[in-house]
């Protein structure tokens, strides 16, 4: 089929109508007196109206691919990949939609390569924050704690009860150190592997936050490389955050499961829901981690997950063939 123009597609339609009309007004047993009658001027404004319509409808229906990318258009989110347009027929509209999509997909290459940088960058500035924080912040407060040990020791009552007073005070806050220090780095990722670094990871949750965590995890899972791994345990941190910190939800669930497509993370609360409100930071960060490794996120809120509330349940489906290196 040859290709057709946008310019003489619409040409084509407009002189179909004008035609049609102008043959109307040859054969028609139409005349028109001077002055114009009424029943005459009735007839020419009704052919009118016809001639308008009838341009209207057809113009519509050859301009629909326009119409399909422009609601594309306003509704593309780059971090949930794969929407196109189906490319039909030829000429400039096809081009037009063919060359849509190629945007769509080279946008959301440079998206996800810009946002591997930056999480990357991320990442790095994480691990050099908590190696200063260990090596300087808890070595100098060990050395205090030690100091303030040795110092009780010798001193008599009152200052004594003060200084143990002020150790368990910089032991607290040492504790704190660590635990951020393993928020920013957890090594026991690196040492033990998924399975203990989210178990970690839920035992420190419900131990500082009163959130009750419950864990299901399968014995075996498909091997994964340290990158993939990452992503998983990051996406339940953030998810276990929101599920503390904004949902107001009392119990989570955490499940790792493998299946024939892979490793399958699920995180549901009994909180407050997501609602209508828009995607903030972290969830937005999720979902250009989960891009990262070629994984897809889902967040919904079903009313099954809770009694009282609505509910969040996010899952991150990791594709199996992330083989570790």
């Amino acid at each position: 089929m040859t290709s057709v123009s946008l310019y003489w597609r619409i040409f084509g339609l407009n002189a179909v109508v004008l035609g049609s009309a102008t043959a109307l007004l040859l054969w028609a047993p139409v005349t028109v007196s001077v002055p114009v009658l009424l029943t005459e001027a009735v007839i020419l404004v009704g052919g009118l109206v016809v001639m308008l319509v009838a341009n209207a409808a057809l113009l519509r229906i050859g301009l629909a691919p326009l119409d399909r990318v422009t609601r594309l258009m306003t509704t593309v989110d780059l971090l949930r990949p794969g929407q196109r347009l189906p490319v039909r027929g030829g000429g400039e509209v096809a081009e037009l939609v063919s060359t849509f999509n190629a945007m769509l997909e080279r946008l959301e290459g440079e998206r996800v390569a810009s946002s591997a940088r930056a999480i990357l960058a991320q990442e790095g500035e994480r691990r050099r924050i908590a190696q200063e924080l260990h090596d300087e912040v808890g070595q100098s407060m060990t050395a205090v704690l030690l100091a303030l040990k040795r110092a009780a020791d010798e001193a008599e009552e009152p200052l004594r009860g003060e200084l143990q007073q002020a150790q368990e005070i910089t032991r607290g806050s040492l504790d704190e150190v660590r635990r951020l220090v393993r928020r920013l780095r957890p090594g026991v990722l690196d040492d033990l592997g998924l399975v203990s670094a989210v178990t970690s990871l839920t035992t420190e949750f419900s131990t500082h936050t009163g959130l009750r965590v419950v864990r299901r995890f399968d014995p075996d899972l498909p091997p994964l490389d340290h990158e993939t791994e990452l992503v998983i345990y990051r996406v339940a941190q953030e998810s276990l955050t929101n599920a503390a910190r904004h949902a107001e939800a009392r119990r989570a669930e955490v499940a790792l499961r493998g299946t024939d497509r892979g490793v399958v993370l699920e995180v549901a609360d009994d909180g407050r829901g997501i609602g209508a409100a828009r995607e903030g930071a972290g969830l937005r960060g999720m979902r250009e981690r989960a891009l990262l490794i070629g994984a897809t996120l889902d967040l919904w809120s079903p009313d099954e997950v809770s009694p009282t509330g609505t509910g969040t349940r996010i899952r991150l489906t990791v594709p199996a063939v992330r083989k570790q290196s």
